[in-house]
């Protein structure tokens, strides 16, 4: 089954026909999905549609642009929230230099506290890291991420970089992107790397796959996500599937049979 690394079901994009969507998920061969929080609103409805769908887990963390309001209490909120058997790692933390939107200083304070947060907890971390790239490699090999483990979702960058985040023992997120046309680093990536490295994710409503490129995304296109994929390394789209199904439960921690 394919399994889903990296959602957002609690966006309002899918207020009206979320239960169909999920309803769908056996016929189009999805197995498990993660749903990942971006702010503190999104903590508690991760935690809610990880416990009322059984086939969902979550992961709790503030992503870069949105980590103004944090405070050192409301992190030991989400430090609080970390046990819940449902979570399964810290995400989505990291660094964004193209939005930019709140202080590099910030976001570096933040990225720094949630890695630890996630060392604590025993648990990986879910890497957001757009224009960022040095600084991201920066901070994991300083705070010894190797030991700590996780993905970069939603890769932008070349596949030399990818190749340092792989040698931390990191996986790399791989989505929609891969099947445009001019996605050629990714498709190098996706090519160049291990295939015991890559995952699979969709960042929906986020990032639709072609044909539907512009559109509202969700899981129900991550048969496309894998068929660029199978293409790219000549691989048969079953193995990559398998492949990348293993991959996310070694990422996530989780039995082959939950």
């Amino acid at each position: 089954m394919i399994f889903e690394t990296h959602a957002h079901y609690n966006d309002e994009a899918f207020s009206d026909d979320l239960a169909d969507i999920l309803s769908q998920f056996p016929e189009k061969g999805i197995g498990k999905a993660v749903n990942i929080a971006s702010d503190l609103k999104s903590i508690g409805q991760c935690l809610e549609l990880a416990h009322r769908y059984p086939f969902m887990y979550c992961a709790l963390g503030i992503h870069p642009s949105d980590c103004a309001p944090l405070t050192d209490a409301l992190l030991e909120e989400i430090r609080g929230k970390l046990a819940d058997p449902r979570v399964v790692a810290v995400g989505e933390i990291g660094l964004d230099y193209y939005w930019d939107t709140e202080a590099r200083e910030k976001q570096r304070h933040w990225f720094e506290a949630q890695l630890e947060m996630a060392r604590e907890a025993g648990l990986p971390v879910v890497i957001h890291s757009r224009e960022a790239a040095q600084d991201t490699l920066r901070i994991l090999q300083e705070h010894r991420a190797q030991e700590i483990g996780g993905v970069i979702h939603c890769f932008s960058y070349t596949l030399e970089m990818a190749r340092e985040f792989v040698k931390m023992g990191f996986f790399i997120g791989v989505g929609g992107v891969v099947t445009f046309k001019n996605a050629k680093k990714l498709k190098e990536v996706a090519a160049g790397i291990p295939i015991d490295n890559i995952v699979l994710e969709t960042d929906c409503p986020y990032l639709a796959p072609v044909p539907f490129r512009g559109k509202r995304n969700s899981s129900l296109y991550l048969p496309y996500i894998v068929e660029a994929v199978a293409e790219i390394r000549g691989m048969a789209a079953e193995e990559v599937i398998a492949r990348t199904e293993k991959n996310a439960e070694r990422l996530y921690r989780l039995p082959h049979d939950v």
